[in-house]
This record gives C-alpha cells, structure tokens and sequence, in this order.
C-alpha cells in the first residue's frame, strides 16, 4: 500500500499543482480535461474572457496562464494528495463565499453558517479506487474544524450513469464521511456534515 499524504495548496506547492494538471490529471480521456480547476473560483465575466482565448491559444495552455495568475493571487484553494513527491490528485475545497457562481443557489437558501465547499476532485487514474477522495474530505474536515467552521459541505448529482466522471463527487462517498442530505434540487445534492 502506498503512503498518500495530504496537503493544503501553499504558494510553496504550486508547481506541484502545475505538475498535476500538466501531467497526470484526466490522462484517461476523462471528458472534463484539460482542466485547471479554475473555474470554481471566476466570475461570469473572467469564464467568458478566458473561454474566447482557447481559439488563440489553446484550451490548455490557456487554463494553465490563468490558473498561474491565480495561484500567484491565492485565488485557488484546496489540498493536492501525494504519493511521496508526486502530486497525484486534488480537492478545490475553501469558504462558500469564495465560489462566485459555482456552489448552487439552493446551497446558499440553505445555509448553516459558516462553510467550506467541496467543488471538485480529480485523482490521477492510477490512484482511484485508494480512499484518497475519503482522505481529503477527512482533512478538510478537520481543518475547517480547526479554523471555526459549522460546517462542510459537497455537491453530489443525481444520475443514472457511472459516477466515474463526477468531478463532484458521488453521494456514496460523502455518506461514507459522515455527511448526510440536507436538499435536492435539478438533480444536485446538498451533502452536509455538522463539525
């Protein structure tokens, strides 16, 4: 077995986040690659600006310029998973209120106080089916706690299909922590766990 650790994203690990999306993330046709994970963290306006570029530039090499400005701006959060050195997987996970339009409105209706929002996983493919998912709720978990948070939150969706292209995350493996539903709606899934 593999030790896998698990790490808050520190401007110090921004190239092995760099590293991750450039090389072992969606390496499996996974139809939500190429990506950056920096939508979760744009507004509107910047999504549009930054899609109008994939014609110039490519789609790639454009996530990556604006994933860069973020992360020299620490406007991407979450945690990056090793296998020793090597970054081998990622969970945007930080404060509601960072997410402009990504966490859904029926989230906002229903809030509890105080949250951090799971919005997205990926895990090299190598790696799946390891309990990483499971270990970096438990660490967001933890340190919201730490830092005075009510609660943690994820967005599961309903669907008949495999949940093996569900960058959110499927409800099993949030019941698995701990968290239970709080609404439904259009097919997404409030999952919740009370710290």
């Amino acid at each position: 077995m593999k030790t896998i650790t698990i790490k808050p994203l520190t401007s110090e690990l921004n190239e092995d986040y760099l590293d991750f999306f450039d090389n072992r993330a969606f390496t499996d046709d996974n139809p939500n690659g190429p990506c950056y994970c920096t939508s979760p963290n744009q507004d509107e306006k910047t999504i549009k600006q930054m899609v109008r570029k994939f014609k110039i530039f490519g789609i790639k090499k454009t996530l990556r310029k604006y994933a860069i400005k973020m992360l020299n701006e620490n406007k991407i959060q979450g945690y990056l998973a090793f296998d020793e050195d090597l970054s081998i997987g990622w969970c945007n996970a930080a404060d509601i209120e960072s997410y402009a339009g990504f966490v859904p409105a029926f989230a906002r209706e229903n809030a509890c106080g105080k949250t951090i929002s799971i919005v997205c996983f990926e895990i090299a493919p190598e790696y799946r089916g390891m309990g990483i998912a499971s270990a970096f709720i438990d660490r967001v978990c933890k340190d919201a706690k730490t830092k005075g948070y009510v609660a943690v939150e994820g967005y599961a969706k309903l669907s008949k299909e495999s949940d093996a292209f569900d960058f959110q995350g499927p409800i099993q493996l949030y019941q698995k922590s701990g968290f239970v539903e709080v609404a439904r709606e259009n097919g997404q899934i409030i999952m919740r766990k009370i710290l």
